[in-house]
């Protein structure tokens, strides 16, 4: 069996660990500017996302959540659609 369910599942995940990465960065670790640059591109990435695809998006990572054993990063997971613009109107 594959780590990962889908592609999707995978992509997902790669994607949050990229994010929760930069969101944690310190500013020795990584240039602010560039990390807001990082957050609001995949920010603005979400809002261009169908309904359909924004409510995968969002099963998916509650699921993550659910499974999570770290609780910051559940508590990161739990977030992520209101923070990064899964939950306003598609296009």
């Amino acid at each position: 069996m594959p780590a990962y369910p889908s592609l999707t599942h995978a992509l997902a995940e790669a994607l949050v660990d990229v994010l929760w990465f930069v969101e944690g960065c310190e500013d020795d670790q990584m240039d602010p500017d560039g990390a807001v640059k990082v957050l609001d591109g995949v920010a603005f990435l979400v809002t261009q996302l169908t309904s359909d695809q924004r409510s995968e998006f969002s099963d998916l990572l509650a699921a993550m959540a659910a499974e999570e054993a770290d609780p910051s990063r559940r508590e990161f997971l739990e977030g992520f659609p209101e923070g990064f613009g899964l939950l306003g109107e598609s296009s």
